[in-house]
């Protein structure tokens, strides 16, 4: 009886725990689908009804007006740049500090680690950050959008405690067999360490695709500025550059503001999220499975 009532009560949780989660999932997902609809909606039923999901009819002038040039291709090909290199270089700069810095032994550890923290407290800030980029002859590269932050103090600090709690035992099995520090790293540590590796690829990555500060900072070349620098200037101008537009092609029809900043979230959001479902598995993954056999 009791048993029974258990697996009574553990089912109705169960429903319980599915509709809830359910109801914020839709919550979650409905003003992202309302976007996706007003990028396809027309100017009069954009100003006639407020939410929607479905379009009654369906319009691409938001987006012929956004790809008209071949500047939003090449914004694109700049952002893909800046954060493939740019994650990569984190990454690598994270894990190569990290790495070290885990080991208890190392001399000097403490002084380094504190050293990171001050800089997660104290910045120089805005105009000493550009004249370093300047005296560095970064200004108007696409270097200037990946090395400044190389590091991330924070991420860095994360990986670094990853790392301590590995188990010692496996490092010093490979000593035993002869396997360098870079090799422990390689064949030992790096395939142990995918899910927070995962996670951070997608931060670096999704802070690399929306940033649009310092390009407009230190990027004053239209053909290297960014997605997003791009976008800006397109929901800046949308008005103007229509009815340009317009009065060169009377086929083209001006599309509404509204679509247009709503046709710009989609196309700087799309790409980063199609990139979600590759990292996502690792996630869940428990970290040490199957790495200590007893």
């Amino acid at each position: 009886m009791a048993k029974q009532y258990k697996s009574t009560v553990g089912t109705a949780f169960d429903i319980f725990n599915y509709i809830f989660l359910g109801i914020i999932g839709i919550v979650a997902i409905l003003p992202f689908l309302f976007v996706v609809s007003g990028s396809f909606a027309t100017d009069a039923e954009i100003t006639k009804r407020a939410v929607f999901l479905i379009p009654t009819t369906i319009s691409f002038d938001a987006y012929r007006f956004i790809f008209s040039t071949d500047t939003i291709m090449r914004s694109i090909g700049v952002s893909i740049y800046v954060t493939v290199i740019g994650t990569v270089v984190n990454l690598f700069f994270t894990v190569t500090m990290a790495y070290p810095m885990a080991k208890r032994y190392l001399m000097g550890r403490n002084l380094v680690l504190n050293l990171v923290i001050f800089t997660m407290l104290f910045g120089g800030g805005m105009i000493p950050t550009y004249l370093v980029i300047r005296e560095l002859h970064l200004l108007d590269t696409l270097n200037s959008l990946i090395l400044p932050g190389a590091i991330s103090a924070f991420n860095l600090i994360i990986v670094k405690n990853f790392f301590q709690e590995l188990p010692i035992e496996m490092e010093e099995a490979a000593r035993i067999d002869g396997c360098s520090e870079l090799g422990l790293l390689w064949k030992i540590v790096l395939p142990l360490s995918k899910p927070v590796l995962a996670t951070f690829t997608l931060f670096y990555a999704v802070g690399h695709w929306n940033n649009f500060f310092s390009a407009l900072l230190y990027i004053t070349d239209p053909t290297k500025w960014p997605l997003q620098v791009m976008l800006r200037q397109i929901v800046m101008l949308s008005q103007s550059a229509a009815g340009d537009m317009s009065s060169m092609d009377p086929s083209f029809v001006q599309p509404p503001e509204q679509s247009i900043k709503m046709a710009v979230i989609v196309v700087g959001t799309l790409p980063i999220l199609c990139v979600y479902p590759f990292l996502q598995k690792h996630f869940a993954k428990g970290v040490m499975l199957g790495s200590v056999k007893g």
